[in-house]
């Protein structure tokens, strides 16, 4: 199936909801990165992501009896938007199936297109199977997100216009990737007709899905993903897509958390526009691989692809962006406890845009401060800063890649416990919460009255996930069961006890 992918994208209809979005310069970006940047304004379509090309597609191509039957789907948001406006559009009953981790704004923008909606599970995964339980219960018609060649197609109109708008001058299409409907839609047309550009995938470090599935030659089913980029948290991608992936796509690049932070502001700077965390991948893409290749000269198209941003989640966004883009440096530096000390220090970073100073007397002969500054040459930067302070006779901890430092100590500096009983050994544990009612009471019942909780931090900027830091005094005859515990609560977790920012600023 995957030769007729050129016929089938040049027959999509899809300008009946769709419109031809533009390309646009990204000048800051093509000047910081010495490459030509240009962005495929996705985030401009009615429902605000490419989604609706394959969606309407779909609809578009049954049956008037097919279609009175009523369509269903499972999303996270983007493409429900995109069925439930075809639904519409052709005047038929849709039910839309998401996870109740779905931002607000996606599920308001569904309800105010019409359609039902139904809430399940914390993934994608439990909302697929459960809409295709009632698409067999209620005899309705199931249009896939990503693994149907109507859908495919659909989205690969987006590589039509790319062609038509560049007239095949380009070097790279960057493509963020969940379950590979719109790279292989692209990839399948513009391939069969310039080879030589190069179809280079982006997916966040957490939820790589296509980049395994390549690697393995099949399938893989992630264990779990992470939901901050929720338009592509997508554990398993579709047999069609990957066949086309495999034909087709040069290339899979991930990225973390705080590039793609990095990567919304970039886009924010160049077009005023707000990008959420999928829709951001491709910039992010673009930017690893420009420092990781050295390319330079090129004309690179990075796919804009959505800008259903939950606006709470701006504060998390802004927060890491900085770190991400290489714009800021957390240190962790021990410094002398005496008077003029502090100002010592200051004087030997010298006049750097100081971002964070956390610091608390704590009465012992060395003091612990945390602090971050603004960077103008990236962390190449930071490691000179280090340097510097070394050399000058401090103790240095780079924290900049520390997620728990990033998430959570910087907030907490100074909460020592000494008093905490030396024989129950105090255990760092950091979790991820699904954000939903009674998760914490689930942890504490887990936790039961046998262990004693002696430090918890909680933060959520309505990100991915709820982040909370934990303490628990564990005597070492107890470790076993306590571990049991906590992998019978099925909570992401990991053990944060010998982490240095832990050690330096919080520990007994």
């Amino acid at each position: 199936m995957t030769d007729d992918y050129l016929q089938r994208v040049l027959k999509a209809r899809v300008y009946d909801v769709a419109i031809e979005s533009p390309l646009d310069a990204a000048p800051r970006l093509s000047r910081r990165l010495n490459n030509e940047v240009l962005l495929k304004r996705e985030d401009l379509q009615p429902v605000f992501s490419f989604k609706l090309r394959g969606a309407y597609n779909k609809i578009a191509h049954l049956s008037p009896a097919i279609a009175a039957r009523g369509v269903i789907c499972a999303s996270a948001g983007n493409h429900a938007q995109g069925v439930a406006l075809a639904a519409r559009k052709r005047g038929v009953p849709a039910l839309i199936v998401m996870p109740q981790t779905t931002p607000a704004i996606k599920l308001q923008a569904v309800m105010d297109l019409g359609a039902e909606t139904v809430l399940q599970g914390d993934v994608f995964d439990a909302a697929y199977e459960h809409a295709l339980t009632l698409a067999r219960e209620r005899h309705l018609v199931f249009v896939h997100p990503f693994d149907d060649p109507d859908v495919i197609a659909g989205q690969g109109t987006i590589g039509m216009e790319i062609l038509r708008q560049t007239a095949g001058e380009l070097d790279a299409i960057f493509v963020p990737v969940g379950g590979g409907g719109l790279i292989a839609g692209i990839a399948a047309y513009v391939k069969q007709l310039y080879p030589r550009v190069r179809i280079i995938g982006v997916e966040p470090e957490d939820s790589a899905a296509m980049y395994e599935s390549m690697r393995a030659g099949k399938r893989v089913t992630l264990e779990r993903v992470g939901i901050f980029a929720d338009g592509v948290a997508v554990r398993r991608v579709g047999e069609e897509t990957l066949a086309l992936a495999r034909r087709y796509v040069d290339e899979i690049i991930l990225v973390d958390t705080d590039e793609i932070c990095g990567a919304i502001q970039d886009i924010f700077e160049d077009t005023r526009s707000v990008a959420e965390p999928a829709g951001a991948l491709a910039v992010a893409g673009i930017k690893r691989y420009v420092a990781h290749s050295g390319a330079s000269g090129q004309r690179l198209v990075a796919i804009n692809s959505g800008a259903n941003m939950n606006f709470d989640r701006l504060r998390h966004v802004a927060e890491r962006a900085d770190l991400g883009a290489e714009r800021e440096a957390l240190l962790a530096v021990e410094i002398p406890e005496r008077p003029g000390s502090f100002l010592q220090f200051c004087e030997t970073l010298g006049e750097r845009s100081v971002t964070e100073f956390n610091y608390r007397f704590q009465g012992s002969e060395r003091a612990r401060v945390f602090v971050g500054f603004a960077l103008r040459q990236g962390h190449e930067e930071a490691d000179a800063v280090a340097a510097q302070l070394r050399a000058a006779g401090y103790q240095v901890l780079d924290m900049s890649g520390n997620e728990t430092a990033k998430l959570h100590v910087r907030y907490m500096i100074g909460g020592r416990a000494p008093s905490i009983d030396a024989g129950a050994e105090e255990l760092l544990c950091r979790f991820e919460f699904p954000e939903r009612p009674g998760a914490l009471l689930r942890f504490l019942q887990s936790i039961g009255t046998s262990w004693n909780i002696s430090l918890f931090h909680y933060r959520n900027h309505g990100s991915d996930y709820g982040r909370v830091l934990a303490g628990i005094q564990v005597p070492k005859a107890e470790r076993e069961e306590f571990l049991r515990h906590l992998n019978e609560l099925h909570y992401p977790y990991s053990d944060e006890t010998a982490n240095a920012a832990y050690r330096m600023f919080l520990a007994t």
